[in-house]
């Protein structure tokens, strides 16, 4: 892949959606151990949320994929009602997403228009 194609926004988003992957798999056992949540739940949310968490960052070649990003974070804010530590680190996470989503198209915006004037002085 050449240095024009790589995409900043995706690089810094999926690298955000894999450190939160991480928080929200580790937030099964809190679930369970200190929140009294039945495994039955905290299984399938907190486990469920990291999976999906990878998922959205493999699919980020897509548009879309970004708004499912958006979701996961309202998603581990919401999971503060099982786990109150989740509402702090899920609006961490949501800052961090979005810091990344900002920066990342400005990013990509400044290096278009550096590489249209590069190829200009060129030709």
């Amino acid at each position: 892949m050449s240095e024009r194609e790589r995409s900043p926004r995706r690089g810094m988003c999926s690298a955000v959606l894999f450190l939160e992957a991480i928080t929200l798999g580790l937030s099964t056992p809190v679930m369970i151990a200190v929140s009294d949540v039945s495994p039955a739940v905290a299984l399938p949310v907190g486990l469920g949320l990291a999976l999906l968490s990878i998922v959205a960052s493999g699919l980020l070649r897509s548009e879309w994929a970004y708004g499912l990003g958006w979701a996961i974070q309202g998603a581990a804010i919401v999971l503060g009602f099982l786990v109150t530590t989740m509402f702090f680190l899920g609006a961490i996470f949501a800052l961090l997403w979005g810091s990344a989503d900002l920066l990342g198209r400005r990013i990509e915006r400044e290096r278009a228009a550096a590489f249209a004037a590069f190829d200009a002085e060129q030709a």
